[in-house]
């Protein structure tokens, strides 16, 4: 389509301020965008919107239009809701550039243009594959004729035979067409989309898995109303959808591929109306929380409660019990050169809300509405989470460790009074995952065992399972993903508990290695939740005295000493059956055992210093 034909449609309210002789361009695409370099997601030809987020003084917008003149964009349209009037440095800068300029009335949103443009240019280029975008269109409004993305896919198999799904930036299948995308599949499929979005290549993004090849498009809001356009990619990366196709294309003809985009721009104004959907569970997860903190009164903070379980566990009578899961996202300074990099000018709480939303779905569980059961506020740079946990049977005493039972309120309201039963717990519904794994905790610290049918609640060692692989990826070598998790609590007045515990647990993720951690409440009633703050040097030179004569040794002869100490502490001490662990005659292990304690002049035979040696091996 031309651009002229833009100011033919009064529907969009557009309003030419410069580049009068330039109208008849060619429009191949849109795109919107606040990035201060948004080249690499630009081929030519498009419609650029943007909301000048990106504009912070005058001489922002040579650069910025100088950009999109060299990437040969068709024009540019700027939104008047963020400053009013068009700033008259831009309007010189288009000029300058000869570069069309467009304003777009604030009552216009992006993704009225956006449709119209996608309709108009796939209707020229595609012929008849007008018709599907069409049917997109009304399939993504909302109403009895609307359909929502698996409808949208299965338009791409049946019309253009492409098999497609809308995934999460965990891998977790939101939309798909025909048979399901394998939960694996997914997660890596996730994984290569993060990574490459990272290093700032140019999507669509191609994945060659077990000999198929995908190829991955980037799913972004262009809404006004929901996430404002990020000047720093790492500040919605963790939250953004992708759409996986089976197919390669690197071949694709230009009319093909701006089709497949337009596709993502619409199924992005769907993602755009679920997030502000979110808005009320964020804002009543704002309210419980802004109460816990304040120390209100039981009674105040379980009617807030009371309110907010219709709306979080719609159709149930009684009233839920409560776990507090508490994230944080934190990045460092040394990726400021990287592409679309503002060091140190990311906020760290509404990233850690959108992949908290995320990580507490149930990664088996298909479908953008899953996650309506969660309320997710953010304070600071954390993110806290209200997971409700709907009544059900008594867990049977013997299915975990801590073995204090939990009652559930018989009737619709929280009691005020009375901290209730608090128990460890297996993982919910992200349970799939299995525990202990993708946490950074060593194996042996008291982790509960995974979920029952009798125990719905969540647990830190699997809540993270499913999805660490892919956001290991969008962490890359500058992210870091901490997660705390609290015990289940049935009473309001055990809520700031429960807060308190979940944020101490996170602090004890944190002082654990890897990208992505997580610890239990279970882990602060063990050593585990002292090793981590003890200080380096003391660390350093308590194990040093300790182990280093043994590793000393060890090099000089192989005689194996620290292998034969950890071996006889695991054993608590008992000679047989250490010696038939290690394959030794009983002889052989006294021997050995006598030499540890010749070298570092204790006694194995005592507590005192058996447990320091304990925790010189787990403090090396």
């Amino acid at each position: 389509m031309r651009l002229r034909a833009l100011l033919e449609t009064d529907a969009l309210g557009l309003r030419l301020l410069g580049g009068q002789d330039e109208l008849d361009r060619t429009v191949r695409g849109v795109m919107t965008t606040d990035l201060r370099d948004p080249s690499r997601y630009l081929s030519g030809g498009e419609l650029v919107l943007t909301g000048l987020a990106w504009r912070r003084d005058a001489s922002d917008s040579e650069p910025f239009v100088r950009i999109l003149a060299g990437a040969g964009v068709a024009g540019l349209a700027a939104g008047e809701a963020e400053l009013g009037d068009i700033p008259a440095d831009l309007v010189e800068a288009c000029d300058h550039h000869r570069l069309p300029l467009f304003a777009v009335h604030e009552t216009v949103a992006f993704a009225t243009i956006t449709e119209h443009v996608v309709r108009q240019v796939s209707g020229e280029r595609a012929g008849d594959l007008a018709a599907v975008v069409d049917r997109h269109r009304r399939l993504m409004t909302s109403g009895p004729a609307g359909g929502g993305p698996e409808v949208v896919l299965d338009l791409l198999t049946s019309d253009l035979d492409l098999r497609a799904w809308v995934l999460s930036p965990t891998g977790r299948q939101i939309a798909g067409a025909g048979t399901p995308l394998p939960g694996p599949l997914g997660a890596t499929l996730a994984g290569h989309h993060l990574a490459a979005t990272r290093t700032g290549r140019r999507a669509p993004h191609r994945a060659a898995v077990a000999g198929t090849t995908y190829s991955l498009f980037p799913i972004r809001n262009t809404g006004r109303g929901a996430v404002p356009a990020a000047r720093d990619v790492r500040e919605s990366v963790l939250s953004d959808w992708l759409l996986a196709v089976e197919a390669d294309a690197s071949d694709w003809p230009a009319a093909r591929l701006d089709l497949l985009q337009g596709v993502t721009q619409l199924i992005a104004v769907e993602r755009d109306r679920r997030e502000a959907a979110r808005t009320v569970r964020r804002r009543l997860a704002q309210e419980v929380l802004e109460l816990v903190q304040a120390g209100a009164a039981p009674a105040e903070i379980a009617a807030r409660l009371r309110v907010a379980a219709p709306v979080l566990l719609p159709g149930l009578g009684v009233a839920p019990q409560w776990q507090v899961v508490v994230a944080r996202v934190d990045w460092t300074a040394a990726d400021a050169t990287a592409p679309g990099g503002v060091p140190g000018d990311i906020a760290g709480g509404p990233v850690a809300q959108a992949l908290l939303e995320e990580i507490l779905v149930d990664p088996a569980v298909s479908g953008p509405d899953s996650a309506d059961r969660i309320a997710v506020a953010h304070t600071g740079e954390e993110a806290i989470a209200l997971v409700p946990l709907p009544a059900g049977p008594a867990p049977l005493p013997d299915t975990v460790g801590d073995t204090a039972d939990t009652a559930t309120a018989p009737d619709a309201g929280l009691p005020a009074d009375g901290d209730g039963a608090v128990r460890e717990t297996g993982t919910g519904a992200p349970a799939a995952a299995g525990a202990g794994a993708g946490t950074g905790a060593k194996p042996g610290t008291g982790a509960a065992p995974a979920a029952t049918a009798q125990d719905p609640a969540l647990h830190a060692d699997a809540l993270l399972a499913a999805v660490r692989e892919p956001l290991s990826a969008g962490l890359a070598d500058d992210g870091r993903l901490t997660l705390g998790v609290s015990a289940a609590v049935h009473s309001a007045e055990g809520l700031r508990g429960a807060l308190e515990e979940a944020r101490h647990a996170r602090r004890v993720a944190a002082a654990r290695p890897g990208r992505v951690c997580a610890a239990g409440h279970h882990e602060l009633a063990s050593h585990v939740l002292l090793l981590p703050f003890v200080p380096d040097d003391v660390r350093r030179a308590f194990t040093a005295r300790l182990l280093d004569p043994l590793r000393d040794y060890d090099r000089r002869h192989r005689a194996e000493l620290i292998e034969t100490l950890e071996a006889f502490l695991d054993c608590d001490g008992s000679w047989t059956r250490c010696a038939a662990r290690l394959h030794l005659h009983v002889n052989t292990l006294r021997y050995r055992v006598g030499r540890i304690e010749q070298l570092t002049g204790r006694d194995l035979s005592r507590l005192e210093d058996k447990l320091d040696f304990f925790l010189a091996l787990r403090m090396s």
